[in-house]
């Protein structure tokens, strides 16, 4: 059986109030030609499916008019389990309509049983424990309990409840357990929202029950593999950077086979091409600026770290045009200043009037004077206060 493991697509994300509503369905389309192409039988979305828990009509959209392809278009299985930006209800209500096309959603849970599935269910060759986001709100409260003990007891209750999935599995086949937490050790980037309870790691790679064959994790952005157990503990990662940081490593999603005799014959790494590349600029203006007109920048979206030694008003103006000359899209220019122990300390003893401590200011906190343009309305809003006294 040829598995795909697919996590946080995140749909309906927005890059600094951009809408990536394109590069979402350019993704989910390369997704089903990768699904053909590699004729897989069962594929696994480890949850966060939306972005928010309220996604938009364009949000959902996309999400149905995706899965009715997968239907019509291949013989595929799906397992589908909420992540925690998801909505539970939300995601689960068609439940048993989207089982009649071979797409099994998993949103809530209250026994192992409720998330178990053999597929195929004829003639199953592989059993999943789809395990969605387990929130620790969930856990009954304790009088007087410190949130170190909270956290061993939401530890506890994750262990437990793969172990007693894994009881109820079948025996002679493949196990695979689906999850969307956080295990110790995972890299972290800026856009995963935290599921730690004060700050405390979840689970560990070895809390996970030993007889199991893999385990498709969703929740960090980052595609890893933990190589503490005797099978693969792996999260996917998000297809698409959803932060200009995860623009730095490839994404991925992980292709698996299981033979005859139930053990991995196949485990691959697949690359997602870049639908639309996410830059960050570095260094002062004259760089800055000559970047941007002399290489190409179509179908790009830049982040500009901007180095000056004082403030300049309209740069950010200047270079956001400049870039979008060349078919850029500036999203944000970052401003660094030199480091204030390298200016001027005002003494309080020298400052006599508002005008005088407002140059003082500036100064400090600019590394230059004001300009006259500046001065002269400081001084009118002086009047004007001075005035209404």
């Amino acid at each position: 059986m040829r598995i795909l493991h697919t996590a946080d697509w995140h749909i309906g994300q927005r890059l600094h109030e951009r809408q990536r509503h394109d590069e979402q369905a350019q993704f989910l389309n390369w997704l089903l030609d990768t699904i053909k192409e590699h004729q897989i039988e069962l594929l696994l979305v480890s949850g966060d499916i939306f972005d928010t828990s309220l996604p938009s009509a364009e949000a959902t959209n996309l999400y149905y008019e995706y899965l009715f392809r997968l239907y019509n278009e291949t013989d595929t299985y799906t397992i589908i389990i909420a992540g925690n930006h998801d909505s539970s209800r939300h995601l689960e209500a068609p439940r048993e309509f989207l089982k009649m096309g071979r797409i099994y959603v998993v949103g809530q849970v209250s026994n192992p049983s409720d998330c178990v599935i053999q597929i195929p269910p004829d003639k199953p060759l592989v059993s999943v424990a789809a395990v969605p986001y387990l929130s620790e709100n969930e856990l009954e409260p304790v009088s007087f309990e410190s949130e170190i003990e909270r956290n061993e007891r939401y530890r506890e209750r994750l262990k437990v409840f793969y172990e007693d999935c894994v009881s109820i599995m079948p025996e002679e086949l493949p196990k695979i357990l689906m999850g969307h937490l956080y295990v110790q050790g995972g890299k972290i980037g800026e856009s995963e929202r935290n599921i730690q309870i004060g700050g405390a790691t979840a689970i560990h790679a070895n809390d996970f029950p030993k007889d199991v064959d893999y385990v498709a994790l969703g929740h960090l952005h980052r595609p890893q593999t933990f190589d503490t157990s005797d099978y693969p503990i792996r999260y996917s990662g998000s297809p698409i950077p959803l932060r200009f940081n995860e623009a730095t490593y490839t994404k991925k999603i992980f292709l698996l086979e299981f033979s005859d005799n139930g053990n991995i014959s196949r485990d691959e790494a697949i690359e997602i091409p870049v639908f639309k590349e996410l830059c960050t600029i570095e260094g002062d203006e004259n760089e800055i600026l000559s970047q941007a007109m002399t290489e190409e920048w179509n179908n790009k979206y830049i982040q500009v770290k901007l180095k000056l030694v004082s403030v300049r008003t309209g740069i950010s103006d200047e270079i956001r045009a400049a870039f979008s000359d060349r078919g850029g899209d500036v999203l944000t220019v970052e401003v660094e200043l030199p480091q204030e122990d390298d200016r001027p300390v005002i003494l309080i003893e020298d400052m006599k009037r508002p005008e005088q401590i407002f140059e003082q200011f500036h100064q400090t906190k600019f590394g230059s004077p004001p300009d006259e343009s500046l001065t002269q309305t400081f001084s009118e809003l002086i009047q004007i206060v001075e005035g209404t006294q």
